[in-house]
């Protein structure tokens, strides 16, 4: 299963409290590694550097799931379970049929 993660920054305290945050979550991540069961497609940061993106594909959501809550304290996440488009338009396309076909 593919998921598109989201996350933005918590910086909810003074400048201080979110320096010092943001120092921790940088010190995190330079130890972290994923699950090796995890293929990261994207992995990308955003330009306001306020958050990211990431495209990742496992077969166990739990793996998704141990990254949120190692940078929770730090990162707000947003997760979308998300399937290639061209099986999305197959899908689709059959939803318009079966609707088609009720009179």
């Amino acid at each position: 299963m593919k998921y598109v993660i989201s996350w933005t920054t918590r910086a909810n305290g003074s400048e201080e409290d979110n320096d010092a945050s943001f120092r921790r979550a940088l010190a995190l991540f330079s130890k972290w590694q994923p699950p090796e069961s995890e293929t990261f497609h994207q992995f990308v940061g955003r330009l306001d550097g306020n958050g990211g993106f990431a495209v990742v594909e496992t077969d166990n959501p739990t793996d998704v799931l141990e990254g949120a809550e190692k940078f929770g304290t730090t990162n707000e996440f947003q997760v979308y379970p998300v399937i290639d488009i061209n099986n999305w338009v197959q899908v689709a396309q059959e939803g318009v049929d079966f609707r088609e076909s009720i009179s």
